[in-house]
């Protein structure tokens, strides 16, 4: 999604705001229902606004999903919080991709932007979300449980890659496929096979 700069600095009227935090609302819960087939006219019916409302807060569709887009990933980020309590550093990670995992899941736009669009790096709020899944990679790596080589942005990859194949299914299937890819994550030891 394309970001729109919004050239007027001056304050909002306080219904204005009203109005805009009305939009922004009704959107996320459009998105999670209907993805990014989301409707503005729905989008405004669900806020109690005209549509003319919502076009001057946001002049396109893409302005108004793109103003949510910071949002997805401070909760994703958000959700590292338990993983870093965790005593074993191998379960905390699994834990947090699997939260991740279900947000995506349960936020049908979420799923489809990942699927289609991989973990960009201009965002502030992405490079909040690489942070912390950095600092779970590494004490994963560190206890000798994951791959040396990996990087946060493998993890977002495969993350991606999940996403894609709940768009492809449109079931549980999804979850075995994290599943076996998770245990690709794991350090090689002498107690496991090699294939060559």
């Amino acid at each position: 999604m394309s970001s729109v700069a919004n050239t007027d600095t001056r304050p909002l009227r306080a219904d204005a705001r009203r109005n805009r935090e009305r939009v922004l609302a009704a959107a996320r819960e459009a998105l999670a229902e209907h993805g990014l087939d989301a409707q503005v006219d729905d989008i405004a019916g669900r806020a109690g606004v005209g549509v003319g409302t919502v076009y001057r807060h946001f002049p396109t569709k893409e302005a108004l999903f793109d103003a949510l887009g910071g949002e997805r990933w401070l909760t994703l980020a958000e959700a590292a919080g338990p993983a870093f309590e965790a005593r074993d550093p191998w379960d905390g990670l699994k834990d947090f991709l699997w939260r991740c995992a279900y947000l995506h899941r349960d936020n049908r736009a979420w799923g489809q932007l990942a699927a289609v669009a991989p973990l960009g790096l201009g965002r502030d709020e992405q490079q909040e979300l690489l942070r912390v899944t950095g600092e779970l990679l590494k004490r994963a790596q560190k206890s000798g449980q994951v791959r040396k080589d990996l990087t946060a942005q493998d993890i977002g990859m495969l993350m991606c890659g999940t996403c894609g194949v709940m768009q492809t299914t449109g079931d549980d299937r999804w979850e075995r496929f994290f599943e076996i890819a998770l245990e690709g994550l794991r350090a090689r030891t002498s107690g496991r096979s090699r294939r060559a």
